[in-house]
């Protein structure tokens, strides 16, 4: 085989490879629909924190809810986690609520939340807490993985990558000053 030739399929490979790549993690227009159409499915999702307790999303309901999908071993999670961490300190007035899901081990999870100062809920899942992830978008599992809902469930923003941390606060900005100017709606 020439030389040429194998450029050609190498280039070739790469492109099939980049675009199953894209179609594979572009949010699904029908994972906002499923979350929309049963919010109380979203509030009732279960898992537990790093001590073992259980815990369910409807403890945040009312407010705005930013939920990370990331792992131990993702180094764009351990990159946008410190400005998830600062955005929570500095948004809770504002009824904003960060919470971290992992399929990982709790006692692991904990030593690393630790070790990178984060404060807000680190939560964990078995097989739960992909399908959550795939169910809101995340078709090929990639991490991390981040949806902004409002106060009653609906999926306002959804992102396969890393946020970038004025990014997330522009979106919080504008979330939050129209549910200052409107009422919430309980469900």
């Amino acid at each position: 085989m020439s030389l040429r030739w194998l450029f050609t399929l190498v280039g070739v490979l790469a492109a099939l490879a980049g675009t199953a790549l894209w179609v594979a993690t572009r949010p699904s227009r029908d994972a906002a629909v499923v979350v929309e159409a049963a919010p109380a499915a979203l509030w009732a999702a279960s898992f537990r924190d790093v001590d073992g307790r259980n815990r369910a999303l409807g403890e945040f309901q009312g407010r705005v809810l930013v939920l990370n999908f990331w792992a131990t071993w993702c180094a764009p999670c351990r990159e946008e986690m410190p400005g998830f961490q600062r955005l929570q300190a500095k948004w809770p007035a504002r009824s904003v609520q960060f919470v971290g899901l992992s399929a990982e081990d709790a006692s692991k999870v904990a030593g690393f939340g630790r070790s990178l100062g984060i404060t807000y809920p680190l939560w964990v899942g078995g097989d739960e807490v992909g399908e959550l992830s795939r169910r809101l978008g995340n078709r090929g599992g990639v991490l991390p993985h981040t949806v902004v809902f409002d106060g009653v469930g609906k999926v306002i923003a959804a992102k396969v990558g890393a946020y970038n941390e004025s990014e997330l606060e522009a979106i919080l900005l504008r979330l939050t000053v129209n549910v200052s100017e409107k009422p919430r709606t309980p469900t």
